[in-house]
Parts: structure tokens; sequence; C-alpha cells
């Protein structure tokens, strides 16, 4: 009952930068932290960063100091601010959100994902 929708993706220069921004929609309220992971080509899915609802953040230790996230409470709207863009960042990046209140356990929701791509 959480929908999640990303966009600012797209191609960049090595150096570049790009904005991903994820709108919550629907039961939100139940929501607790908020994410961002990416998937390259024959590569698992990684955390990049996630934040809570509080605004804890925590980043990837591989884009530490480039990307940074945060969000709009208001606007129930994160954000992936991603500078300093390398070619190995190239991947679709995938917003999530957590549900921890749960007595069952944690559950993800996820959105459709954004391609970024980095090449000259």
């Amino acid at each position: 009952q959480v929908q999640l929708v990303e966009s600012g993706g797209g191609l960049v220069q090595p150096g570049g930068f790009l904005r991903l921004s994820c709108a919550a929609s629907g039961s939100i309220g139940s929501i607790n932290a908020m994410a961002w992971y990416r998937q390259a080509p024959g590569k698992e899915r990684e955390l990049v960063a996630a934040i809570t609802r509080g605004g804890t953040t925590n980043i990837a230790d591989s884009v530490k100091g480039r990307f940074t996230i945060s969000r709009d409470n208001a606007k129930n709207t994160v954000y992936l601010q991603m500078n300093s863009l390398k070619p190995e960042d190239t991947a679709v990046y995938y917003c999530n959100a957590r549900d921890t209140v749960r007595a069952l356990g944690p559950y993800d929701y996820w959105g459709q994902g954004t391609q970024v791509t980095v090449s000259s």
C-alpha cells in the first residue's frame, strides 16, 4: 500500500552530477526509514544510502563524500544527490521504504528503479 516513484536518472559524464528523487504515497505513516539501493548488470543489489524518519543517515563507503541522502518529510520525498560521478556508479537505482513497526518483522517497499549511466 506504499508506492514509490523514482525520477532524475539519466546519462552523465564522469565528474558530473545528478539528483534522484523518490516520491512516496499511500500508507506511509508506518514507514520508519527510506533508502537508495543500486544494482549494476551482473551485480547484486547494494545499499547506497539510508535515512530514517528522524534524519539519521548511513552512507556506503563507496560513495561517502560524493553522495548525500536527504528528505522532505512534508513532501514525502527523499533525494539522492550524486556528485563526482564515476563510471562504476552506473546502475539502476531503486528507492526503498521500510516498515519496521510491523510485529511480524520489517517489510520493504520498492520503486521501479531509475537508470543512471556515467559515461563519456
